[in-house]
């Protein structure tokens, strides 16, 4: 079985400087506290697992390794819209923490870290259900998903390696909780997009590679529950 690594706080540090080579400085910090802000005390599906030490902060280091080992330029904004990638789907916590910011945290967001970071975190957020025409949720979250795939699609390569990571975490933490119900959507979502993602132009086989490799122990896992 697959599992998901724990990461501290101070081992992506370490990862950020000595294996990207990028300097701490107040906008790797910023992203780090505004990532600690929303996520802090959030768990898994688990019901105890840290959702920023075996997932935010993993992700960002799998996206540096990436670029890395394919010699991709990375710098400090692809590190900080990984940190950041999730920080607009918990909408609960930013209305609570954010509710005397009478502009939005939409604005805090976008004017704290900039145009860059906040367009890839609002091209990876999942919109509200409402937002679709259905006559059941079915329908809706078809919809939705159909809609999302379509942006992925034309999404710049941050997005595309971000999403990945992301996604495979994701399937690598739900293996471990073989009666989640999550693990029918993850294995349909693989086969209809995430997997011929990893394909389309630009071609990314490392993430090819390992999605198979996730959809197949999660396959193997639901044939036996």
């Amino acid at each position: 079985m697959m599992k998901v690594c724990s990461v501290t706080k101070e081992e992506l540090l370490n990862v950020i400087e000595n294996e990207a080579k990028i300097r701490i400085d107040s906008f790797v910090e910023g992203a780090i506290e505004l990532a600690d802000e929303v996520h802090s005390g959030v768990v898994r599906e688990d019901g105890k697992s840290s959702f920023l030490e075996t997932h935010v902060w993993p992700v960002t280091i799998d996206v540096i390794l990436h670029y890395k080992k394919t010699g991709k330029l990375l710098t400090s904004l692809q590190i900080v819209s990984s940190i950041l990638h999730d920080v607009m789907e918990d909408n609960d916590k930013i209305l609570d923490v954010y509710a005397s910011k009478a502009y939005g945290f939409d604005a805090y967001f976008q004017h704290r870290c900039g145009d860059y970071v906040y367009n890839i975190a609002m091209t990876l957020k999942t919109k509200p259900l409402e937002n679709y025409s259905g006559v059941n949720d079915e329908e809706k979250q078809t919809a939705r998903f159909f809609e999302y795939c379509t942006d992925l699609i034309k999404a710049d390569y941050d997005v595309k390696i971000i999403k990945l990571s992301d996604r495979l975490n994701n399937m690598r933490f739900i293996s471990q909780i073989p009666r989640q119900e999550k693990i029918k959507r993850y294995l349909r979502e693989a086969e209809d997009f995430y997997i011929a993602f990893s394909i389309f132009p630009p071609t990314v086989i490392e993430f090819y590679n390992k999605m198979r490799e996730a959809y197949d122990e999660l396959k193997s896992i639901k044939l036996t529950v």
